[in-house]
């Protein structure tokens, strides 16, 4: 079960990542307004989660990479909390996943921590 965690994590990681480059201003678009460079900084955060993701793979790599992840999830953060204050105030569909999401960071942040040992 262990492994079936890990490789779904590194995915998650990798395709999200991927995501970024594919999709950027679907990004873009949550980032708050206070940041310099939104595009540079989507495509700086695409890259952290596709290197962190494959470096969670190989044991030796696993724990800094595990680390890495949590940092880049406080690091976003805000545009999550962005994303849910601009879908609320614009009453887009699903506004309410947008708030639900934010709890969910400190569950990827747990998850993530389970592989810093």
């Amino acid at each position: 079960m262990k492994y079936f965690s890990l490789y779904l994590m590194a995915l998650l990681y990798v395709g999200a990542g991927i995501l970024h480059f594919v999709r950027p201003g679907m990004y873009v678009g949550i980032m708050p307004s206070w940041l310099p460079a939104p595009k540079f900084l989507v495509l700086a955060s695409g890259a952290c989660e596709i290197i962190f993701g494959i470096l969670l793979l190989p044991a030796a790599t696993r724990p800094v990479a595990a680390w890495l992840i949590i940092a880049l999830l406080i690091a976003v953060f805000p545009a999550n909390v962005q994303m849910a204050l601009q879908f609320t105030e614009q009453h887009r569909t699903g506004w309410w996943l947008t708030w639900l999401r934010l709890p969910l960071q400190g569950v990827l942040i747990w998850w993530a921590y389970t592989f810093t040992k």
